[in-house]
């Protein structure tokens, strides 16, 4: 755990419960402060108080693009927070979606995009490359 996680607050949104709860203990174990929502309404009403360092988002929850919706808000209220859009859209719909180029994250508001199922391991790698920490 580094001396700089133990101060940084992850937004988690999934309206998975269980990749909630478990992503929870793994980012907390890890040293962080997890405010968690369970859907893009109850993200978007808690970014009306709260600053993420980070937020994990689902893509598809109430509405088939509410991970998009959600991106560009944080986006739209807090320039620059990192947002990782986690997602089995491609393994559900076939569709290829990525934050790899300029372009990409342009339109998709999202700083990396991680294909469901998620290594841990791989998540918290890409947390601390994000928060530079």
């Amino acid at each position: 755990m580094t001396k700089a996680a133990t101060k940084k607050t992850i937004l988690l949104v999934d309206d998975d419960i269980d990749f909630l709860i478990q992503t929870e203990a793994v980012l907390q174990k890890d040293g962080f402060q997890v405010i968690r929502a369970e859907s893009q309404k109850e993200a978007e009403e808690l970014l009306q108080n709260i600053k993420p360092d980070l937020a994990i988002l689902d893509l598809m929850m109430e509405n088939f693009d509410g991970g998009f919706a959600l991106a560009y808000h944080v986006k739209k209220s807090n320039p620059g927070v990192p947002v990782i859009i986690c997602s089995a859209v491609t393994s559900e719909t076939g569709m290829q979606f990525d934050a790899s180029t300029e372009e990409e994250r342009s339109w998709i508001k999202a700083d990396l995009f991680i294909p469901k199922p998620i290594r841990h391991e791989q998540l918290l790698r890409e947390i601390h490359k994000l928060l530079k920490d």
